[in-house]
């Protein structure tokens, strides 16, 4: 009779069967977790591309501006010139009209019917009024009728223009909402400690501005200290980057544009080396981001989302790919 293994030894056969098993098996690589750092990296690298999309929804905003500007001009023109148009074809009827009814003479008839040599000179010199009239009204009538035709071709540009800017806006709405999200999303990640280091207003002690437009406007600037970000503000309680610049200058009393772009090209270039308050530094090649210096060293911005106007390292902000100064 042949003898039936015991319990023990199957198991001690299966353990090492699969033992055998899992060393023939590939081995999966161990996936690392990302560090703090890394998660941090990602969160500034999502705040970049949300600026940058936010920006350039303010840029369609403007265009759409100065095209609904021209389209207005366009329809200004247009009623003008019709207007005029109008004006001048009465006028045109009426010396056509005088014309066939005998008021138009040539220097024949005008002798013909003349009594004397001084009643010729006046038919002649009404002949000549009559014509130059008649010359000038037409001149001027087929200008109105240009100046129109102008006029109408500009504003139907204008109008599609519009549209497409309105088509564009309405994406980058859509785009902007999604990036917000992912930003939300990457902050929720990181940990007590750099949550606290991103939401901390920072220096908030009295800083000395220079006399004159840029240290009135790094005032402005440095009074927003504390106050939240949001994407396109435009102040009084919340801002975005390039509306905090903007309005900042305003209250120096002096115009520049709202976009980042527009500050980019605002006044005049300077050196880092050069660097002095008031200056705008713009960052990231995609010209997304601004801030104000306060010295060689420091700058105060409006960052991102979940971070208030604060005062940072100038270098660590991002890297500076403009400089520009306003005044001086």
């Amino acid at each position: 009779m042949v003898s039936q293994p015991s319990r023990r030894t199957v198991r001690g056969a299966i353990v090492a069967t699969a033992a055998v098993v899992a060393a023939a098996l590939p081995t999966a690589p161990a996936t690392a977790q990302p560090t703090a750092a890394d998660a941090l990296k990602k969160y500034n690298e999502l705040n970049e591309q949300a600026s940058r999309i936010n920006q350039d929804q303010l840029k369609a905003q403007d265009d759409l501006k100065a095209k609904q500007g021209e389209l207005d001009k366009a329809k200004t023109d247009l009623a003008a010139a019709k207007q005029a148009e109008e004006t001048l074809r009465g006028q045109v009827d009426l010396l056509t009209e005088a014309s066939f009814g005998g008021a138009r003479f040539n220097q024949l008839s005008a002798l013909l019917v003349s009594n004397s040599q001084q009643d010729f000179l006046n038919r002649m010199t009404a002949i000549n009024i009559l014509a130059t009239d008649n010359a000038e009204a037409l001149k001027k009538l087929t200008d109105a009728v240009e100046a129109a035709d102008t006029a109408t071709r500009t504003a139907n540009e204008a109008t599609e223009a519009s549209k497409k800017l309105l088509a564009e806006i309405d994406q980058k709405k859509v785009a902007l909402a999604k990036q917000i999200e992912e930003v939300r999303a990457q902050y929720n990640q990181l940990n007590t400690a750099a949550r606290n280091a991103i939401s901390s207003r920072g220096d908030m002690s009295s800083i000395l501005v220079p006399p004159g437009t840029a240290g009135k406007a790094l005032e402005f600037a440095l009074a927003q200290r504390g106050e939240p970000y949001v994407y396109g503000s435009n102040g009084p309680d919340s801002w975005d980057c390039s509306s905090l610049i903007q309005k900042a200058y305003a209250y120096a009393g002096v115009s520049i544009g709202r976009t980042s772009y527009a500050q980019a090209a605002a006044g005049r270039p300077v050196s880092r080396s050069e660097v002095k308050a008031g200056d705008i530094l713009v960052y990231y090649s995609s010209q997304s981001h601004v801030a104000m210096a306060i010295d060689g060293t420091r700058a105060v911005h409006a960052s991102t989302e979940g971070q208030p106007v604060k005062i940072a390292d100038i270098n660590s902000i991002g890297p500076v790919t403009g400089i520009r100064r306003i005044e001086g």
